[in-house]
This record gives structure tokens, sequence and C-alpha cells, in this order.
């Protein structure tokens, strides 16, 4: 089974839930997937609508052109926590959250899906700005890629905690911890040319912390 932990395997998180809870809060996939007989990995911006993840990308992009043709892609998301200092070169790491989705791509070809497909990106990255905002047009529509997998294999995996030195090393004049990590976003800066419109309440102290998960569709 490709989702079975085979290193840490105690760190695995089991509940549906809580692997939704990790994409939901992600901004950023990297997609894996063969090219020509190579790997190739490649960022890009997602959204979950039930269990259905989808990705974009323009349509004549490799992104769009081989993950549609394959049979199989990966794609993952990470959420970082912390940096964690052992007195150990060896025992550093890093508190984390991440999922890995294997699984068939399906280009989204259904206008209507598509125009669903492309609210719900919107919709992930600022939550209430699909209705501030122009909907695509038949161009825009036509130039963007969408590429639907579904979240049937997939796996999440977390670290959390202190470093685990060993007992040898617990008593080294070396400082050990957990710098915490977060993603912080800064004041929004308008647009000069947006003179006639305030800050819309969907960007007062905007974040992306941790939500309950909801099931959609």
């Amino acid at each position: 089974m490709r989702t079975r932990l085979r290193r840490h395997p105690e760190r695995a998180l089991t509940e549906r839930e809580q692997v939704l809870a990790i994409v939901d809060e992600g901004l950023v996939a990297h997609v894996g997937f063969i090219d020509s007989g190579a790997p190739v990995v490649i960022p890009t911006t997602y959204a979950r609508v039930g269990n259905t993840l989808y990705l974009h990308g323009a349509a004549s992009g490799r992104l769009m052109s081989v993950t549609g043709a394959s049979d199989h892609i990966c794609v993952t998301i990470t959420l970082l926590d912390g940096i964690v200092l052992a007195r150990s070169a060896f025992n550093h790491s890093m508190n984390y959250r991440s999922v890995v989705i294997f699984g068939r791509p399906r280009p989204v070809t259904d206008e209507d899906e598509k125009r669903g497909a492309f609210a719900a990106l919107v919709e992930h990255v600022i939550p209430g700005r699909g209705a501030d905002t122009r909907e695509a047009s038949e161009t825009e529509l036509k130039t963007t890629g969408i590429v639907a997998i579904d979240l049937n294999e997939s796996s999440a995996k977390r670290r959390s905690g202190p470093p685990k030195d060993g007992k040898a090393d617990e008593s080294l004049p070396h400082w050990a911890g957990v710098v915490p990590a977060q993603l912080v976003f800064g004041q929004p800066e308008p647009d000069e040319r947006a003179c006639n419109t305030s800050l819309p309440d969907y960007l007062q102290n905007y974040n992306r912390s941790p939500k309950k998960a909801q099931e959609e569709g």
C-alpha cells in the first residue's frame, strides 16, 4: 500500500478530519509526475470540494498537459509548525503536518464543474473573495486548466514536541528546544487605482489558522 507509513508510523494521522484539515489550511501543493521518462515536481494552487482536490494551471502548461494524460500522480501538502533544535546535529528536526495523495488525475472539461472548481480555488485562498470579484470569462476558462484527483488514497503525518536527544546528550551545554513557525500575513496593500474601495471585511486579520474541516458535496 502506497500510503502506509514506513518511517515513524506512530506519527500517522488516521482520522479523515485530520487529513482534510491539513489540506484546507495549506495554500500550495507540489505535484509529482513523470514527463518524458523523468520525474518532475511542480508547485500549484489547489482547492478541495468534498472528496475531490482540484489543481490549477495554464491549459497549455506542462502541469496540465502531462498530468491530464498520466495514469497516476502524487500530490503533497506540507505545513511547517516549528524548527526543532537538538543538542546533537543528528537529532535536529522539524515540527510539521503533511499529506501525501496518490491517484489518477482527471482533466475537468465540463463547464459547470470547471466554473465551480475555479470559484473554489478563489475561496480556498481567501474565503469570502468569490462574492467580491468578477467571474471567469469564457476565454479565461479556456486558457485555464483544471485537473481533479480524489482523496481516497491519502495519508497524513505529523511531528510535534521537543527534540528527542539521547540520554547521553541531555547534559551537553547546547541550547535545545523548538522555534515555533507560522505563516503570517501583513497589512493588505491596496492597488493605487482602487481609490473608491475600502478594505473588505474578509481581509481584516486574514490568517490560515487551523479550522474544523468541512465535508462538502
